[in-house]
């Protein structure tokens, strides 16, 4: 029996999908538990204009996250640190600093879409990479200057 995936399921595929299955696990289970459709000629039109607007939306935030890095890349932000002795600070400037520092720019970003090796623990000029998208990412100038 062939079905279309409405979920996903585990070993049988994603939603959208179109798979064979035996009759009894498709017809009992799957199709009762709207976890599947049958595989009919009009379900197939409905699935390829579903598949049609999602990539139309997955187009539409690409092209906002590309906008996105493109405003990231153009920062350059600037975190005003205590420090000591040989530029070192008192503390660490971390991806929520610098989290901190991009929401007062304007810009929302999730601190786990902000990839440091390590917090960084010196006075100095740092490229910080962000994720925006999946597929996206941009790089952005901190400075970490002494008070």
């Amino acid at each position: 029996m062939k079905i279309i995936l409405l979920e996903n399921i585990d070993r049988l595929g994603k939603t959208g999908d179109i798979v064979m299955v035996k009759e009894g696990y498709g017809r009992n289970y799957l199709i009762p538990k709207n976890k599947a459709k049958p595989a009919t000629p009009g379900n197939m039109k409905i699935l390829e204009s579903l598949r049609e607007k999602e990539a139309e939306e997955i187009n539409k935030k690409l092209g906002e996250a590309k906008a996105l890095a493109d405003k990231i890349s153009g920062l350059s932000l600037t975190i005003n640190v205590e420090s000591g002795e040989e530029e070192k600070l008192f503390g660490s400037v971390s991806n929520a600093t610098i989290q901190d520092a991009l929401a007062q720019e304007g810009i929302n970003i999730d601190k786990k879409d902000i990839i440091l090796d390590e917090p960084i623990k010196k006075l100095g000029v740092y490229q910080v990479v962000v994720n925006v998208h999946p597929e996206v990412k941009a790089d952005l100038r901190v400075w970490v200057v002494k008070k």
